[in-house]
């Protein structure tokens, strides 16, 4: 080894610079690199420190000091920075006004502050420092993160749906916006509304444009079951006929079903009157008849008028020995209402008294003409007892099925209509149905009214259960959630979803507000009392029968007293029912149902009377009963005497006393009085006393002087005048 020694040199050549940058990019980062000066001998070898050496900082070959802080961003970060780049293009000319041979394409490392170029004067202004470029690259990031935020708080346009009447609340939900947002913009146009009022669906549709969103106004749930009705295919099959049997109450009715049918409704009905409206089918000739059977009494008008619109033929029974009866003329008033055809059935003709003629020539006053008479409308003699000629009646009905040709859909989704609902103790909710196109299966779901459910089960009049029910079949549907109302339509849908949805939508089109204001008059507010209210409860077993009692309730008028039902049901009498009736002192009717064992035990306690009834008239006499117990009483009075008074005298231990002459009549000791001054009544109570020259008298006639006192009464003037009279009362009925 040569004993000369290595000097370590720093030189700021440029030209060497970058080659030994690219030696450097070989080497690890705190690697030294040494290069010996040429010299006159040739060395042995190169002498270098070994590249493990991690103490001392990387040296290039020219004395270039290399930190690890560099003046340009790394490579996976482009320069975006004006700034930047400015400086970078400073450097580059300063290199070439100072003879650098720089190549124009600048390397990452060309940038690097060394230890020469630190302490030379080519640079002249300080390089970025990391810290620098960190803050750069945050505030990139965060303009970056800005535009995404504002991205992604651009509005949302939706979609929104607009029914009819909308709350604030439910609109705003809709929008997903703010509901003070939208009460703050309905407050700048002028409208006061609090987050539950209702809007219009026009105000609706205009806010949601406002918010910059797309209104859609919902379809009525009515037009939507419209146009379930209507979409019908053209697979038309002849149906049934569905025959409805109308007259007035004991001509005979039930029992030329019954006949029909074989079997005795009669005996399950209550005083042999139907309260019940009934559906039944029978087979003639293998040809099916629906018998619909409707009540006659004149309380359940409106099973009547929804039996003749359900109908295609009406068969009016009226009795030959009775004749046409009120119940008689309102059912051919509903059947010429509803435009269907008549079959009448002359009952009881093996009777003695019978006279068919004679009901025939009845019948021609409300335009219904024998077929012997020249007319149109079949008349049937009949008797239901000797099953005389039925069998002409049931041919009369399906002729008149034949001609009005009968056809519906069998294949498309089931419609009907209930005709009776009640609630069955382990059954629940039940209504009976008839069918009237496409067919019912069990499972299928569907809407009545503003009930919805799915048919768990099948029965048909005969109490077996069956799987589907096609056109005119008379059915018992368990599934639904709630007892339907008799008359409303039934419909079956596609899915769970949909009925939900539909009886939804129904039950918010048909809410009212609440009660309407009552604006007080003169009259009203000095009136010295309203009518008085008795308050009435009634459950019963059918929503037909509650609805006629309902009905006839409201038909008893008086000016004194009304009848205010406050609940009217189906099913037997709850605890709930008895405390309500409680509360608000109300009678308690029970129709041919039973109160439940905590409901009795509950009534007892509260002192609470169930009155439990099985016929309609019974039930209204009871009403009118209770009615006349709230009327006041007729009082009548009846004036015996009159005294005028000419002195007052004051007595010791008696005090004034009305020193008087009675002018009329006679005036007895402890008699109702009033005192009588300037045409105005001062005093009313009774007669204290009555002295005749200082002794007490029991009573007084026409000319005789005598003092009186009143009870709690001495300021007595004179002129006054006492009236002495009497009063009876007598009990009022309605």
């Amino acid at each position: 080894m040569d004993n000369k020694k290595t000097k370590l040199t720093l030189s700021g050549i440029a030209k060497k610079s970058i080659e030994n940058i690219e030696l450097a990019k070989t080497q690890s980062k705190n690697s030294v690199v040494i290069e010996k000066k040429p010299s006159k001998f040739t060395p042995r070898g190169n002498f270098s420190r070994p590249a493990s050496v991690r103490s001392k900082p990387a040296v290039s070959p020219t004395g270039s000091f290399s930190p690890r802080t560099a003046s340009a961003p790394k490579p996976s970060s482009p320069i975006t920075n004006d700034y930047e780049k400015r400086k970078l293009a400073e450097q580059r000319a300063t290199r070439r006004l100072k003879g650098e041979s720089g190549k124009p394409d600048t390397k990452k490392r060309e940038l690097k502050l060394t230890v020469s170029r630190a302490l030379s004067d080519e640079i002249e202004a300080r390089s970025r420092s990391m810290a620098s470029l960190k803050r750069a690259k945050l505030k990139e990031n965060r303009e970056l993160t800005k535009e995404e935020i504002q991205e992604s708080l651009k509005p949302i346009k939706r979609d929104v749906n607009i029914p009819e009447a909308i709350t604030v609340r439910e609109l705003s939900n809709r929008m997903a916006e703010q509901s003070n947002n939208v009460i703050k913009h309905l407050f700048e146009m002028g409208v006061t509304v609090t987050i539950n009022q209702t809007l219009a669906a026009d105000t609706a549709e205009y806010l949601v444009k406002e918010f910059g969103h797309n209104p859609i106004r919902e379809t009525k749930a009515e037009e939507i079951i419209q146009k379930i009705k209507d979409s019908r295919s053209e697979n038309l099959k002849n149906r049934p006929p569905i025959v409805t049997v109308m007259g007035h109450v004991d001509h005979g009715k039930t029992s030329v079903l019954d006949v029909l049918r074989s079997a005795n409704v009669v005996l399950g009905e209550f005083g042999g009157i139907t309260q019940h409206i009934g559906a039944y089918q029978i087979e003639h000739e293998s040809k099916k008849i629906t018998f619909i059977d409707t009540p006659g009494h004149a309380a359940f008008t409106e099973m009547r008028a929804r039996g003749s619109k359900l109908t295609d033929v009406v068969v009016l029974v009226v009795a030959a020995d009775d004749g046409v009866k009120p119940q008689t003329i309102e059912s051919i008033k509903h059947a010429k209402a509803a435009n269907v055809p008549i079959v009448v059935a002359i009952n009881k003709c093996d009777l003695s008294e019978a006279d068919p003629q004679k009901i025939k020539n009845q019948l021609l006053e409300y335009e219904l003409i024998a077929e012997e008479l020249s007319g149109d409308t079949l008349m049937v003699e009949i008797s239901a007892k000797t099953k005389k000629n039925l069998d002409k009646l049931v041919e009369a009905v399906v002729l008149q099925a034949e001609i009005l040709d009968l056809k519906t859909d069998f294949e498309s989704k089931a419609t009907g209509i209930v005709l009776e609902s009640k609630i069955d103790v382990g059954r629940g909710a039940v209504a009976t149905v008839v069918v009237t196109s496409g067919t019912i299966k069990k499972g299928d779901f569907f809407v009545s009214g503003l009930k919805w459910g799915k048919v768990r089960a099948l029965i048909n009049d005969k109490g077996k259960n069956i799987n589907e029910a096609p056109p005119s079949t008379p059915v018992e549907i368990l599934g639904i959630n709630g007892a339907a109302k008799s008359g409303d339509d039934f419909i079956v849908l596609d899915s769970e979803k949909e009925a939900k949805i539909l009886s939804e939508n129904r039950a918010d089109e048909t809410k009212t507000g609440g009660s309407p204001l009552t604006f007080a008059t003169q009259d009203s507010a000095f009136a010295d009392k309203s009518a008085a209210e008795l308050n009435i409860i009634v459950k019963s077993d059918v929503h037909g029968s509650a609805e006629a009692i309902k009905s006839a309730i409201n038909q008893i008028i008086h000016d004194e007293v009304k009848p205010k039902i406050i609940l009217s049901d189906i099913g037997m009498v709850t605890e709930t029912d008895v405390t309500l009736a409680k509360a608000s002192n109300a009678t308690l009717i029970a129709f041919n149902v039973k109160p439940s064992k905590e409901a009795k035990k509950l009534a007892e306690k509260e002192k609470i009377k169930i009155s439990s009834y099985n016929i309609i008239y019974e039930v209204l006499d009871y009403i009118k009963l209770r009615m006349s117990g709230l009327l006041a009483p007729d009082i009548q009075e009846t004036i015996n005497g009159t005294a005028q008074i000419l002195e007052i005298f004051k007595v010791s231990g008696t005090g004034k006393v009305a020193g008087s002459k009675v002018t009329e009549g006679e005036i007895a000791s402890g008699a109702n009085a009033r005192l009588i001054r300037d045409g105005a009544i001062i005093y009313t109570g009774k007669i204290s006393t009555i002295f005749r020259e200082k002794d007490q008298a029991k009573q007084v006639s026409n000319g005789q002087e005598c003092g009186i006192t009143l009870k709690d009464f001495v300021d007595f003037q004179k002129n006054d005048t006492i009236e002495a009279y009497s009063t009876t009362s007598t009990e009022r009925t309605i």
